[in-house]
Formats: structure tokens, C-alpha cells, sequence
């Protein structure tokens, strides 16, 4: 006696392969992230923790937990207002000609980091010598703040948070001058625009990742008077 035939399943089709992860899909992970970090909703230690696997994620599957319990960027109404372009070049009066600070390193190092305030402007000499200026920490009481950058056989290395913006403009002689443009998503956010020129030498600015101004609006509402 012939079996029944049974009518054939059929056969399951494959799961699609995980979308990659682009850089833009990232930087909108973390403007959530950074968002969420000004509004108190995630802890300092927490967003680091998150921001990480931002940068370590290699598809939009391993991005989505980690923004899963946060409103969508600007759903909070943290950032209503469009940022306003970023000029090129310092605004006529905004930055004074004269240095507020003056950081020196010949035959040697200087180092300026931590809970400092920030001046409207930094010049930085590194002649066979190194200069550090981090401002990840920093206390900005400007809105522009311009650092002169000169470099003779030596470095010159800045480090900004990832929430300002930051403009470059300079000259490398048989040396380097490189500025890692940075567009802030915050309205009125400080830029800081680097000036440099290298001979036999590097200069470097980018954002140190991960490193915010927590407290940048109410700062500059203090100190300008907002």
C-alpha cells in the first residue's frame, strides 16, 4: 500500500544578514547618548560605559539596546533650536589679540588639563619641546576662544569635549598641521578655532571621545549673562 504523501514544508528562509553599522548611524547613537548624559536621565559612568559600545559596534542590531530605554535625540525638547553655523574665523571683537595664558615648552614639556578656565586665548610654543592642552574638563566661560599654536621641532597636541566645536587653520613645513573638524548639536555651544604653524614639527586638535561639558549651557548663561 502506497504512504501518504505529505504536502513538503517548506523550507524556512534565511535570516537577512545584520545591517553594518555606518558612521552616521553611530554619531546618532551617540547624540542620544549625549542628551540623555545633560538631562541627568544616564550617570557619567554610564554613558562612558554606553559610548564605548557605540564606537565597538559593527552593526545597527548591537546599537539599538543601547539606547533602547532613552527618548529619541531632541524628543526631550533638550535642543528645540538649530545650532546656529559655525564661522570660520573668530567674530571681529570676540577674541583680544593678547594672550591670556602663555604656555611655553623649550627642551621640554608643558602640560595644561583638568578643571581649569579656559581664556579667550592660549598661545602654545613647543620649540624641541611638547605642550598638552586638554580642555575635556575644562570650564569655558567664551563662547570663542582661539589657541595659537606654534611648534619648532616639537608637538603640540589638544584634546576639546565632544560637545563644542572646533575649527582649525594653519601650515605645516616639513611637519604637520592637522584639525579634526567638529560640529556641536548644541545651540550656542563654544568653538574653539586652532591657529597653528609647524616647521619640522606637528600640531594636532581633535575631540577627546567621550569627554562632555556637562554643564556647558549653564556656564555660559552665568558668565554671559543669559
Amino acid at each position: 500500500m502506497d504512504l501518504e504523501k505529505r504536502p513538503q514544508q517548506p523550507s524556512p528562509e534565511p535570516r537577512p544578514a545584520a545591517l553594518r553599522a555606518s558612521d552616521a548611524d553611530r554619531d546618532r547613537t551617540a547624540d542620544i547618548l549625549r542628551e540623555a548624559l545633560a538631562e541627568g536621565r544616564l550617570t557619567a559612568e554610564e554613558h562612558g560605559e554606553r559610548i564605548d559600545g557605540v564606537y565597538r559596534a559593527k552593526t545597527v542590531e548591537e546599537l539599538a539596546p543601547l539606547v533602547s530605554d532613552l527618548p529619541a535625540a531632541g524628543a526631550s525638547g533638550y535642543a528645540t533650536a538649530a545650532p546656529e553655523p559655525v564661522p570660520s574665523r573668530p567674530s571681529d571683537g570676540m577674541v583680544p589679540p593678547v594672550a591670556d595664558e602663555n604656555l611655553v615648552a623649550v627642551f621640554s614639556s608643558s602640560v595644561r588639563k583638568g578643571r581649569w578656565r579656559v581664556g579667550r586665548r592660549t598661545h602654545a610654543y613647543a620649540i624641541f619641546g611638547s605642550v598638552e592642552i586638554d580642555l575635556s574638563e575644562a570650564i569655558f566661560e567664551q563662547r570663542q576662544v582661539v589657541i595659537k599654536a606654534v611648534s619648532v621641532f616639537g608637538s603640540v597636541e589638544i584634546r576639546v569635549p565632544e560637545n563644542i566645536s572646533l575649527r582649525g587653520s594653519g601650515t605645516g613645513v616639513l611637519g604637520s598641521f592637522e584639525v579634526e573638524t567638529l560640529d556641536s548639536a548644541e545651540r550656542d555651544a563654544p568653538v574653539v578655532f586652532v591657529d597653528g604653524f609647524a616647521v619640522f614639527g606637528s600640531i594636532e586638535a581633535r575631540p577627546r571621545r567621550g569627554k562632555l561639558v556637562r554643564d556647558l549651557h549653564k556656564q555660559l548663561r552665568k558668565h554671559l549673562g543669559h
